[in-house]
Order: structure tokens, then sequence, then C-alpha cells
């Protein structure tokens, strides 16, 4: 056994397991639709906990209306994050 290449794996974010350099395209392809849409979910969270925030402030929404924001920007976030599955292989 090779226990300085299998500490190298365990330690390293990335591992190809190929002689494919190619594969190299298609990690960085899914590494900018994972960040683009992990930008896509921070945004979109700020946004409606923040109008929620001001329309609470002002008496419009109250704390249920505020948990179901919160619990539905989680589910459109995680329906979001779906997306990088479909990346085109």
């Amino acid at each position: 056994m090779d226990f300085g290449a299998d500490s190298a794996i365990e330690a390293a974010d990335v591992v190809i397991m190929t002689d494919e350099p190619s594969k190299i395209e298609k990690l960085l392809k899914i590494s900018k639709k994972t960040l683009n849409v992990a930008y896509q979910n921070i945004y979109l969270a700020i946004g409606i906990k923040v109008l929620v925030l001001i329309l609470s402030a002002f008496g419009v929404a109250n704390m249920w209306q505020a948990v179901f924001a919160d619990v539905g920007v989680t589910v459109i976030a995680v329906f979001n994050s779906l997306r990088v599955l479909k990346v085109e292989k």
C-alpha cells in the first residue's frame, strides 16, 4: 500500500482518477455553474429576508409570514441548487 498517495487523495480538493486532462474543462464548467447558483441563492435569501423585515417593521407582515418566507426561501434555494446536477456532460 502507498500511504503517501492515500493521504494526498484525502487532502486534495479534486482528484482526477483517469488519464484524461479534458475532464478539467468539465470541472471548471461545473464549478462556475455552482458558484453562480450559490450567489443566486444568497441574493434571493437576503432579498426576501430584507423585504419581510421591512414589511414587518411597518406592521404589514407578522411572524408567521416571516417563518413561511424563511422556509420558502430554503425550499427555493434547494430546488435552485438542483440545477447544478443538470450541467451538460
